[in-house]
């Protein structure tokens, strides 16, 4: 695994005159060339660690796998001299990704659905029915998942600069968290953990996002079979689009003891 921090010198400043420097500490962020069967499918930006579960789940929420036994194996490769490339072999029955994904993806840490060519694509990927989905949940229970988070995010300790994605079940349990540069990122580590674990779909679980809940992570989560997706901050006009389409619950503005509550406001037990 590579350097998840690195020291830096920084100058630091104040208004009242005062100045000097000193080290500070860093979130790396560093490319990932994704590969299926040696091909190149895609470059994102990540935060090292937790790799193999970044790729399965970004495959996964792009439809290429749909559980842990599509994934033969996955290695990063020996031609390269860090752990920046990492070829993935797809069991034998298991179609390898379209030429058409492979010239469409164009990945960056802030983006998170660039393989897709249209909303309506988008929309039609629900290998789960997530509107069936009978969990429900306490408001008291949502209101205590941010501190929660936050106190799970050891690398955010040292950096403040690093996305968190956290899994949750109905009682408040952290199942699993993931932190990286990229909000898009940090969900597809938590799905491709859940996957490489046979936990999918991921029936009566919370997915707790650090910022706000945008339309690709909507989309992930419904993937994934996750029914209920939170937010500290605000959703997107598309994002509660999608989660009343697909029956999910939608929170934002999660913060102390209020929430907003954007679309399947049955599962949460007023």
């Amino acid at each position: 695994m590579g350097r998840i921090t690195v020291r830096r010198p920084v100058l630091r400043l104040s208004t009242t005159g005062t100045r000097g420097r000193r080290p500070d500490t860093l979130a790396v962020e560093e490319p990932l060339e994704i590969r299926v069967a040696g091909k190149p499918l895609t470059i994102t930006m990540r935060t090292p660690g937790h790799d193999f579960d970044l790729v399965a789940g970004f495959l996964a929420a792009e439809g290429v796998i749909g559980d842990a036994r599509d994934l033969a194996t996955m290695r990063y490769c020996a031609d390269t001299h860090e752990q920046n490339t990492l070829d993935v072999v797809l069991a034998p029955d298991v179609p390898p990704p379209d030429d058409s994904m492979t010239r469409a993806f164009t990945t960056t840490s802030a983006c998170g659905v660039c393989g897709k060519s249209s909303i309506e694509a988008l929309r039609a990927d629900r290998p789960y029915e997530v509107a069936a989905d009978q969990v429900r949940l306490a408001p008291e229970t949502l209101a205590a998942l941010p501190d929660r988070l936050r106190e799970a995010q050891r690398v955010f300790d040292r950096t403040g600069g690093l996305h968190a994605a956290g899994l949750f079940d109905a009682d408040g349990g952290l199942l699993a968290l993931r932190e990286d540069v990229g909000r898009h990122n940090a969900v597809d580590k938590v799905i491709g953990w859940a996957l490489r674990q046979g936990r999918l779909p991921l029936t009566g679980t919370v997915l707790m996002v650090s910022g706000r809940a945008s339309f690709e992570l909507t989309q992930k989560a419904m993937t994934a079979g996750v029914p209920v997706l939170a937010a500290v901050s605000a959703p997107s006009s598309l994002a509660v689009e999608l989660a009343e389409d697909a029956g999910m619950t939608l929170v934002g503005f999660l913060r102390g003891e209020t929430m907003n509550v954007y679309a399947g406001a049955e599962r949460i037990a007023l």
